[in-house]
């Protein structure tokens, strides 16, 4: 039996040589782990695409497609059923995006998949084969808020690995014990976080034949007492890794330590606004902008390179808020910033809010990818909101700012400057390409953005 497995273009940041394609991101987990869950049947050959740096093979012989669908993706992957299902190949529909809305998904699928795969995909492909194939199969809620479960090793002998900064990706926990109101994993996951045992995660860990990994987790080191015992158990690995965390990593001086021992050089961190009232208001209070300068401090002590993440468009931003954040990021010496427009993805409390206000500008999820205004701000206009997040990355990406931030990192200048210099590209695409215009006309002086005060 041939499946074949496609995640949509999602329009991520990529490196091009010809017909060559790199993308700047580590290499995503959502195939291979779904490979995985079939590994010891021969009897299933799997093609594996990710859009982003392949082409999709229309003419593949399958005889099954499974689509994994994010919101930014949906109208992609909806072309992409139409497609193979007017080829007569059943198509699986799954993901974010159809979990939260199935009902707009399920035209275009033969059977959804609404939830976590890792249970389902067995089942649904023996039914398949029994030619019983249901139009849904839908994941049941664990009881527990803290679970630990098994999940195979990904399939990493399936993915292109030359198509990655970072090739081989690692999970450790899934899910967040944060609400942020503009974050979709709280709607797929509500307040569950699952955690893998550790055991299995050194295991996947060990068998990569790299020295460098990404660790994907949304959030993993919510669960105190996990992160230690699994920082405890990756130091003996001497391997070098990066993921996520929030500013709170910091409160345990014995977390951060075992974290920076256990071979942590990279960390993206949401600190998303400057204003302490920005921060309550969308649940996420939890980060203390009086705090960042330390934060930042302790990174750059342990020779950990840090990408802020800052979003412009909250309800308390005004027209100021780009001048007050390019600023900030010198400030704080944030190794390589990157900003998003607030972005109200759907099933969010965001989402329903604006709905109810009446604020949502475009229902055309491919706007939706935090580059493009899809609602009226309160305190500025849409394009006023669009210029100033244009202006902030130009502005913060002049040689005559990566400098300073890059040179703060020490001994890690060089991967700094580059991660940087990346971003000037991505600056440069974000000017001239098309597929980043707003959904909205109008024009606005850039000049009278940076003369504002």
């Amino acid at each position: 039996m041939k499946i074949l497995l496609i995640m949509p273009d999602a329009g991520m940041h990529k490196f091009r040589f010809g017909s060559f394609v790199r993308s700047a991101r580590e290499a995503p987990l959502t195939l291979t782990t779904l490979a995985a869950l079939t590994r010891d049947d021969p009897s299933i050959e799997y093609r594996l695409i990710d859009e982003s740096v392949d082409r999709v093979p229309l003419d593949f012989p399958a005889d099954l497609v499974g689509i994994s669908v994010m919101t930014g993706t949906a109208r992609r992957a909806y072309a992409l059923a139409e497609h193979f299902r007017g080829r007569k190949i059943p198509v699986v529909l799954g993901g974010v995006h159809a979990t939260i809305l199935p009902e707009e998904a399920r035209p275009f699928a033969d059977s959804l998949v609404i939830g976590m795969a890792d249970g389902l995909w067995p089942q649904l492909l023996r039914d398949f084969r029994e030619g019983k194939l249901r139009a849904e199969y839908r994941e049941e809620k664990l009881a527990s808020r803290y679970t630990t479960i098994p999940i195979p090793a990904p399939r990493y002998d399936l993915q292109r690995k030359s198509g990655y900064m970072m090739p081989y990706t690692i999970q450790a926990t899934r899910g967040c014990m944060h609400s942020c109101d503009f974050c979709a994993v709280p709607v797929i996951w509500g307040n569950r976080y699952i955690r893998r045992p550790v055991g299995e995660v050194i295991r996947d860990i060990r068998s990569i034949p790299s020295k460098r990994f990404a660790l994907n987790d949304v959030s993993p080191v919510d669960d105190v007492e996990y992160a230690k015992e699994l920082f405890r158990a990756m130091i003996p690995l001497k391997k070098k890794w990066g993921g996520l965390s929030t500013t709170k990593v910091i409160e345990d001086p014995e977390l951060f330590d075992l974290m920076v021992k256990s071979g942590c050089q990279y960390l993206l961190i949401g600190f998303e606004s400057a204003n302490s009232e920005t921060l309550g208001s969308i649940a996420k209070r939890f980060n203390k902008p009086d705090h960042y300068a330390e934060v930042m401090r302790q990174m750059h002590q342990a020779g950990i390179i840090v990408q802020g993440c800052f979003v412009f468009g909250f309800d308390h931003d005004t027209r100021d808020i780009f001048r007050q954040t390019v600023e900030r990021v010198q400030e704080l010496k944030i190794d390589i910033p990157r900003y998003s427009i607030y972005t109200p993805y759907p099933g969010t409390r965001l989402f329903k809010r604006l709905e109810e206000e009446k604020r949502i500008l475009s229902y055309n999820w491919a706007d939706y990818n935090t580059m493009n205004v899809v609602y009226r701000p309160k305190n500025m206009s849409p394009v006023e909101l669009y210029e100033g997040f244009r202006w902030a990355y130009r502005e913060t990406f002049k040689v005559g700012r990566i400098l300073p931030r890059a040179l703060a990192a020490g001994t890690r200048f060089p991967i700094t400057f580059f991660g940087n210099l990346t971003y000037k590209l991505f600056v440069h695409r974000l000017y001239l390409n098309r597929g980043f215009e707003m959904p909205v006309a109008g024009e606005l002086s850039v000049q009278s953005l940076a003369t504002s005060r």
